[in-house]
C-alpha cells in the first residue's frame, strides 16, 4: 500500500476544488439525485394508495377509508428514511456519469504534456453509471442488515465496503482513459491494496452531512492522481 501516493492525489484534488468543472459535475450530480429521489417518493406515496383503494377494510372492522392514507404515509416515511442512507452512494454513482470531466481537468493542469484521449459514449456512460448505481445501492441496503446486527462495527464496516466499492469505480474510471477497460483491470488488481486505502480515505467523509456531496469530485481527481503514479511505477 502507498499511503504516500494517496495522501499526495488527495493533497493535489483539494487544491483543485475551485475548477469550474469541478463545481458543475457537483451541481449536476446533486441536482438529479434530488430529482430521482423525489420522484421515487411520489411513486411511492401514490402507488401504495392506489394499491390499496378508497374503499379498504379490515377484518371484523369492516371499510376505512383513510387506511391507504395511513399506509401511503408509511410508505413514504419509510421511502425518506432510505433516502438518508442513499442519498450519498446515488449521488456517487449519478456523478460517475460526468466525472471524466473532473479527470480531464486534472490532467489538463498537472499532467499538460499528455495526449488527448478520445471520449466515451453517451451510451458507454449510462451502462457504466447504471452497473455502479445497481451495485452500490444494492450493496449498501444489504449492508444496513449488518449495522443493526453488528452496531459497534457499523462505522467500519460502511467505511470498508464503501471504500472498496468508490476506489474501485473512480481508479477504473481514470485508468481507463488512458488504459482501456483491460488494462485497467489489470493495473487495479495489482495495486488492489492501495486503491482500497484510498477509496476508504473517501468513505470516511460520506458519514460527514454537506462534504459527503463532494467526495465523488475529490475521488474522481484523487484516482486521478493516484493511477497517474502507480502507471508511472509500472512503467
Amino acid at each position: 500500500m502507498d499511503l504516500g501516493l494517496i495522501l499526495s492525489g488527495f493533497t493535489r484534488a483539494l487544491g483543485q476544488t475551485g475548477d469550474p468543472r469541478f463545481r458543475r459535475v457537483l451541481f449536476i450530480g446533486v441536482g438529479l439525485t434530488i430529482v430521482l429521489l423525489a420522484g421515487a417518493a411520489w411513486i411511492t406515496w401514490f402507488g401504495i394508495g392506489w394499491a390499496i383503494g378508497d374503499d379498504a377494510s379490515l377484518p371484523w372492522i369492516g371499510t376505512v377509508p383513510w387506511l391507504n392514507d395511513l399506509a401511503a404515509a408509511g410508505g413514504l416515511l419509510a421511502m425518506m428514511v432510505v433516502s438518508v442512507f442513499l442519498m450519498v452512494p446515488v449521488a456517487s454513482a449519478i456523478t460517475s456519469m460526468y466525472l471524466d470531466q473532473v479527470a480531464e481537468a486534472v490532467e489538463d493542469r498537472h499532467y499538460p504534456e499528455l495526449p488527448p484521449v478520445p471520449g466515451t459514449s453517451f451510451a458507454e456512460d449510462l451502462r457504466d453509471t447504471l452497473g455502479f448505481l445497481g451495485v452500490i445501492i444494492l450493496a449498501n441496503l444489504v449492508a444496513l442488515v449488518f449495522y443493526l446486527l453488528l452496531a459497534p462495527l457499523a462505522p467500519f464496516i460502511f467505511w470498508g465496503l464503501n471504500g472498496y466499492l468508490l476506489g474501485r469505480e473512480y481508479f477504473t474510471l481514470a485508468a481507463m482513459r488512458r488504459l482501456g477497460r483491460a488494462g485497467a483491470e489489470e493495473l487495479r488488481r495489482r495495486n488492489m491494496g492501495t486503491i482500497w486505502l484510498g477509496g476508504i480515505l473517501m468513505a470516511v467523509p460520506l458519514t460527514v452531512p454537506i462534504l459527503n456531496l463532494v467526495v465523488p469530485i475529490l475521488g474522481a481527481a484523487t484516482f486521478t492522481h493516484i493511477f497517474h503514479g502507480l502507471a508511472a511505477k509500472r512503467r
